[in-house]
């Protein structure tokens, strides 16, 4: 049977790679330093596949077909394709078909409704944590796509269900491999609106606090006022919240945190412990 080996998440602020000169020499530093552990946990975790949880920048769709949440089924997938991406090493990036559709099935058993798609442009939500982390080769990632953009969004709690489910699957996968999970987006942080630039790191800061505690409850209470209130990009904590759930709630472990106005994000990065899971 599979096994679920590691559970992370990561912000992944598109100009880290765009405007990375115009970032402090702190900042550059302890986003480094961040990105780096994160990657070096990923490798230490040894997936044979990871499932990483990020949303679509208007890649793969648009208003017009905007689906909750779809899982990448297929045997390969494009890198990214925003032009300043163009350096990324992860032209072509494998996919693992088997566990794809193990996922939607037991989604489909437990009463979700996934999308499906057999070939994604993976962006740089996807990529940036993984270039920036230094996982080279890559393992082969099964995508999933939750709606981070535009409302009406999944709610918060079935977020949390959905990583309930794909732990589920993971260890009901008949396979004996190595599962990672990796969640993109967050933290607090505004794309095209009047607060643009501006981070609201206590909201990150309580934010965190939730995540260490563990309580499903306080969290998803929490999330459900204050997201509301937050830059449209603090939407896309969702995918961490889904995270949470595939760890079953617990042993969240802040990795480090930037307040980065440079690149316009609160940053954040962690892991949760397994509880020797692995």
């Amino acid at each position: 049977m599979a096994r679920l080996v590691g559970v992370f998440a990561s912000s992944h602020a598109p100009l880290i790679i765009r405007g990375w000169k115009d970032v402090s020499a702190a900042n550059q530093k302890s986003l480094t330093r961040s990105m780096t552990e994160l990657g070096s946990r990923i490798k230490a975790a040894r997936p044979d596949v990871l499932v990483e949880i990020a949303p679509d920048h208007w890649v793969n769709f648009f208003i017009n077909n905007l689906p909750s949440i779809c899982v990448g089924m297929g045997e390969e997938h494009d890198g990214p394709a925003e032009p300043w991406m163009k350096d990324c090493p992860y032209k072509k990036i494998k996919g693992h078909p088997k566990l794809a559709h193990h996922i939607v099935e037991t989604a489909l058993e437990r009463d979700f409704e996934p999308s499906m798609s057999y070939h994604l442009t993976l962006d740089h939500g996807f990529c940036i944590p993984l270039w920036r982390g230094g996982l080279d080769p890559l393992p082969p990632i099964v995508p999933i796509i939750f709606n981070d953009l535009e409302p009406p969004y999944p709610t918060v709690r079935r977020c949390l269900q959905w990583g309930t489910m794909l732990a589920e699957a993971v260890r009901t996968y008949p396979e004996d491999i190595r599962v990672a999970v990796l969640a993109t987006g967050g933290l607090s942080h505004s794309i095209g609106e009047p607060t643009m630039g501006e981070i609201d790191e206590p909201f990150d800061r309580e934010c965190i606090r939730h995540f260490e505690i563990g309580d499903e409850r306080k969290l998803v209470d929490f999330l459900n006022e204050r997201l509301p209130t937050i830059g449209n990009g603090a939407a896309e904590i969702r995918n961490w919240v889904a995270a949470h759930g595939a760890a079953d709630r617990r042993g969240f472990e802040l990795i480090g945190y930037c307040n980065c106005p440079e690149v316009y994000v609160g940053c954040g990065f962690a892991s949760w412990n397994l509880g020797g899971r692995a």
